[in-house]
């Protein structure tokens, strides 16, 4: 009888510790090219776990020069951290801006494409603004 309790709270340890196993899922869009500006690299990591979009860039020299102009802010190269969350079949980032105007980019899993939303005096529109050339999916355990 004992050996059966054993083998019986054996068995529940071990389903226990192999459910506590989370899974999460990255995804990395790599060489986007923007339709308005030119970057030596520009990448997205969008961490699903935790809920978290990571965006590094470094301008070319051309378009730091161009935005150096009128933002005197602006770095060559630069780290963006934007809370996300999943909408139905889209990822949005947080809202910039003020509640009558804001942006918030648009991506979708799967695709190298990525949009950007705004919204002005609650009329909407999503436009283009980025293709990246590979799209990566990593499972991360933890």
């Amino acid at each position: 009888m004992n050996e059966n309790k054993f083998k019986t709270l054996f068995f529940i340890f071990l389903l226990l510790n192999f459910n506590s196993i989370a899974y999460s899922q990255i995804m990395i869009l790599s060489g986007c090219k923007n339709l308005k500006d030119s970057f030596i690299k520009n990448e997205y990591i969008l961490d699903f776990e935790k809920s978290l979009m990571i965006r590094s860039y470094i301008y070319d020299n051309k378009t730091y020069k161009k935005h150096k102009i009128t933002d005197l802010s602006i770095k060559k190269e630069n780290t963006l951290e934007r809370f996300m969350y999943e909408d139905k079949n889209l990822i949005f980032t947080d809202k910039i801006g003020y509640p009558q105007f804001y942006t918030q980019l648009v991506f979708k899993k799967n695709s190298p494409m990525i949009n950007i939303k705004t919204v002005i005096n609650g009329e909407e529109a999503i436009s283009k603004i980025s293709t990246c050339n590979k799209v990566e999916f990593f499972d991360k355990e933890s």
